[in-house]
């Protein structure tokens, strides 16, 4: 059988037109952005184009969006950018159980740096409720950061609601939105938010770049330290190639947004329809229909989650646990782990399956059956030892 990846939420394919695009600007403009030579503007000329690009596919003006090394650095930039730039404001962060560690990790350090952080829970669909954003907040809360859309179970917050309630308070509203870049229409204004990160290599761009969108006249620190690059808002010489692709990505990404959406839909409905048919016991993680059309994420009973990843794996299918990997041992995704507590057997046999570029509704189907084929083994061996 071929290889057939379904971990686009960990990573996609660069797209071949952006793949063409990185390789002209590695190839033809090597000038630093900064130099006032011809091939300083040159560079220049590109990467000003590509802010440009960037800025409208999220209704933001160029000024506002500040290149990074990619989401995480994008993420922490927002977190402890704000932290120190707020602190003699108040030291109350608002967070939850179900970010990217990215975040988590970040709000973590920020905890032994003697800020406060409350971690808000979800529902067992992955959703945080606005009253729990209402309660949680208090007169010196500096920041509150949000994911826009789940990467393990693909659930949306509801980001303009909280925005709203953030209205008239002084708390600075980041939301990571990495997923769902590409996926689903982004205008920052309508949504209310002050800082927003995306990647590039989540919608078919290169890896090592992202984007911190930095609302116009929210101060931020920066966290590197060097030259004045991005309006002295994170130093060090851009990385013209990968900034060039990303902008294509995203324009390629957003031309084709609706035929995406509908299309990895469609490859989702098949998964689970496919899966039923050849009569397999499941459930899924999130929901279903208002959750990101590109994320899956499966919970089959009586199966080892483990052990299910080295069987997929060894026929070919790439899919993911949305769990970290320690030591050789898959520890408990931390999100299902908030969604349905450390005792559910949800924790321990939940599977992430998500589509992009390349899939095709043929090899989701064959996928499918050959996923059964493993699951009906774990099964029935329980059926034979009971």
């Amino acid at each position: 059988m071929e290889r057939i990846y379904l971990d686009h939420a960990a990573t996609t394919p660069i797209h071949p037109v952006v793949m063409d695009k990185v390789m002209e600007t590695l190839n033809t403009t090597y000038g630093n952005p900064s130099s006032i030579h011809s091939f300083g503007r040159e560079a220049r000329k590109q990467l000003d184009d590509a802010r440009s690009i960037l800025a409208e596919s999220i209704g933001a003006k160029p000024a506002e969006i500040v290149f990074t090394s990619g989401g995480t650095e994008a993420d922490n930039l927002a977190i402890l950018g704000t932290a120190r730039a707020k602190r003699a404001q108040g030291k109350h962060i608002i967070t939850t159980e179900i970010e990217h560690h990215a975040v988590l990790h970040t709000c973590q350090s920020l905890e032994k740096e003697g800020f406060e952080i409350t971690y808000l829970s979800p529902d067992e669909y992955g959703q945080i409720s606005l009253e729990s954003v209402k309660e949680a907040l208090r007169p010196d809360t500096i920041l509150v950061t949000i994911m826009y859309g789940n990467n393990e179970v693909g659930t949306l917050q509801p980001i303009k609601e909280i925005a709203k309630i953030l209205r008239s308070h002084q708390a600075i509203f980041h939301t990571d939105a990495v997923q769902v870049f590409g996926l689903k229409p982004i205008d920052v204004t309508e949504l209310g938010v002050d800082l927003l990160s995306v990647t590039a290599h989540k919608i078919n761009g290169p890896k090592g770049i992202g984007f911190l969108y930095i609302k116009a006249d929210t101060g931020i620190a920066p966290i590197l330290y060097g030259g004045e690059q991005e309006r002295k808002r994170r130093a060090g010489t851009e990385n013209l190639p990968a900034i060039v692709g990303f902008a294509k990505a995203a324009q390629i990404s957003m031309d084709g947004l609706e035929k995406k959406v509908e299309c990895f839909s469609h490859l989702k409905q098949t998964l689970i329809q496919t899966l039923e048919s050849e009569q397999i016991v499941l459930n899924i993680n999130g929901t279903f229909e208002e959750g990101l059309p590109h994320i899956l994420n499966i919970s089959f009973p009586e199966t080892d989650v483990e052990s299910m990843l080295v069987n997929l794996d060894l026929i070919g299918i790439a899919a993911s646990s949305g769990s970290a990997c320690t030591a050789g041992s898959v520890e408990p995704s931390h999100v299902l782990v908030a969604m349905f507590g450390e005792s559910s057997n949800r924790i321990r046999n939940s599977i992430r399956f998500s589509f992009g570029l390349g899939n095709t509704e043929e090899e989701i189907v064959q996928a499918a059956k050959e996923i059964a084929k493993i699951v009906r083994r774990f099964q029935n061996r329980k059926e034979d030892i009971r």
